[in-house]
């Protein structure tokens, strides 16, 4: 009895092992960097004033309000600030948590819908993934919303699976909407819009069209509404402009108009996935095309319904007229689970052993090209930055190029686990390496050392101006917000609701400079040349490569 037990319990004790040695890589490192313009400082600044001013129902960015996404991660933040304080690592605790927690759910429901290899080696290719770690660490939107979708469509999965009894069936698809309205509340109407989509695509596809009724539309439609509806109505109820703004600027016009100067061409997403999939390129197109085939003797295909939502999120997404990176992101999950499933299927160790030298030639690769890397320098960020980052590069290239090259021999000794468990490891060390060398960037695309530099000498009540220009990261640094002078962008609409918090040009700044005893201020070295040759009170303070900082007397 003893020999039986002993080698599963070893297995377990390896796999938590591992699992404690992955959460410790994965939120150990969240403190190193600072808060990047424009999303880390934006995303921070929302919750420190939720915190700041006890209003935790109306987001308001520099003061002014803003309604471009729902309240979830500014909630979730701002907890993390009032328990733990404000640092990097809680401000970017919910997209690394969410992250995590998508790696986890990716390998649990993996194993569940094909078998506990499969859950594992899925598990490894979404941890081990560009794209999904490098946006895990990031402080945006993207990860939890991508988090909810992603466990909402696998949820979906695991409640329609020919072997789950009614009980398991009800629960995992009341989890599915419960997870859809956290989605909706992380980002807005893609959280029920874009599974929506899949789903009736699926029925056609199937040609089943029972399946829209088994997903229980109507229970679901009320839990979701029951999570999501009190605080749009609340918010709606205190800010009557927020419903249009919301529902019609940030969703129909994001997507069918080129309004928010996000236009990329329909083939954009397409470098995006095979960066964002490194270093599973191998794989990849065989993981998708083994997802679109039918599965003998099963009446709910799960392959094909995560097949379906991978392909079909891309092409919606493609199709917008408003496009980033990460947008593609909770497309990862699924794409891990159809790549967990074809690694082991047939020929395992074959297949495994056929996708790490890719990787290692990527890795090589890579070696080569980081020398070009200050090809991108410029004179807000100098060749000196970028010398300075090149260190990290090399590190994460090399990482990436040993570990392709140590799992093509353990791949060869049939140790095809254990071979999927090191390229990972690499991968997350290559992407890291991007990550952890960009803060060396840091002094020209973040505030954090201007406001270091400043705060001991900055009074509360002295005011502070924001000159034709705003620098997303700075009023989280100085844990206040700034006045804004002739500049609106992402603003405009708070702006137009709160004119008299805003400076409309320099005219008006200049004779509100006059008659101010003390104050400070932030411009564009041209603008500070400018008010230089008209001659304003102002004293410089310090200045880097983007920023002059001023004040006066």
């Amino acid at each position: 009895m003893r020999a039986l037990v002993q080698p599963r319990d070893q297995h377990r004790g390896t796999l938590l092992a591992l699992l404690l040695a992955f959460s410790l890589l994965w939120f150990g490192t969240l403190e190193q960097r600072r808060l990047i313009n424009p999303d880390e400082g934006r995303y921070a600044e929302i919750p420190r004033e939720m915190v700041a001013s006890g209003d935790w129902l109306t987001p308001r960015l520099n003061g002014f309000k803003y309604f471009e996404k729902p309240a979830l991660q500014y909630w979730a933040t701002a907890t993390a600030f009032s328990a733990f304080g404000e640092h990097h690592w809680t401000a970017r605790l919910w997209p690394a948590l969410t992250g995590f927690l998508g790696v986890l759910f990716t390998a649990f429901a993996t194993a569940r819908l094909f078998g506990r290899q499969a859950g594992l080696i899925a598990g490894a290719v979404l941890g081990g993934s560009l794209l999904w770690n490098v946006i895990g660490h990031i402080n945006t939107l993207d990860m939890g919303v991508s988090f909810f979708l992603a466990a909402a469509v696998f949820a979906l999965c695991l409640a329609q699976r020919d072997d789950a009894n009614p009980r398991e069936s009800r629960r995992w698809q009341d989890g599915a909407w419960v997870l859809l309205a956290l989605a909706v509340l992380s980002k807005g109407l893609i959280g029920l819009a874009l599974p929506a989509f899949v789903v009736v695509a699926y029925a056609i596809w199937q040609r089943d069209p029972g399946f829209i009724l088994r997903i229980r539309p109507g229970r679901g439609l009320a839990i979701l509404l029951a999570i999501t509806a009190p605080w749009f109505v609340a918010v709606s109820l205190a800010n009557p402009e927020f419903a249009h703004f919301f529902f019609i600027h940030e969703h129909f016009e994001r997507f069918l108009t080129k309004t928010h100067g996000r236009y990329q061409p329909p083939w954009y997403f397409f470098p995006i996935l095979l960066a964002g999939m490194l270093p599973w390129l191998g794989v990849l197109a065989q993981g998708l095309v083994a997802g679109a085939r039918r599965e003998p003797g099963q009446h709910f295909q799960p392959r094909r319904f995560l097949f379906l939502w991978a392909v079909l999120v891309f092409v919606f997404f493609s199709a917008s007229g408003s496009k980033l990176s990460s947008y593609i992101l909770p497309i990862f999950p699924a794409l891990a689970a159809l790549i967990g499933h074809y690694l082991m299927e047939g020929k395992a160790n074959r297949r495994i052993t056929k996708l790490t030298l890719p990787a290692a030639l990527i890795g090589g690769v890579s070696l080569l090209l980081v020398p070009f890397v200050t090809r991108f320098a410029s004179a807000k960020v100098p060749v000196a930055l970028f010398e300075a980052y090149q260190p990290w590069l090399y590190a994460g290239a090399a990482a990436l190029c040993l570990a392709g090259l140590a799992a093509f021999r353990l791949g060869r000794q049939g140790r095809s686990v254990a071979a999927v468990f090191v390229l990972a490891f690499g991968g997350f060390i290559f992407g890291q390496g991007i990550l952890l060398g960009h803060d060396k960037l840091a002094v020209a695309n973040s505030a954090h050392d201007v406001a270091a530099s400043i705060s001991p000498q900055l009074a509360p009540e002295t005011p502070f101006f924001s000159v034709d220009t705003y620098d997303q990261s700075l009023q989280f640094y100085l844990k206040r917000t700034t006045t804004m002078v002739a500049y609106r962008d992402e603003l405009a609409f708070g702006i137009s609701r709160e004119p008299e918090k805003f400076i409309a040009d320099l005219a008006e700044f200049e004779r509100t400079w006059l008659a101010t005893p003390a104050a400070w201020a932030l411009m564009s070295p041209a603008t500070w040349q400018e008010m230089q040759r008209k001659g304003l009170p102002m004293t410089e303070v310090l200045r880097d490569t983007r920023r002059v900082i001023v004040r006066k007397p």
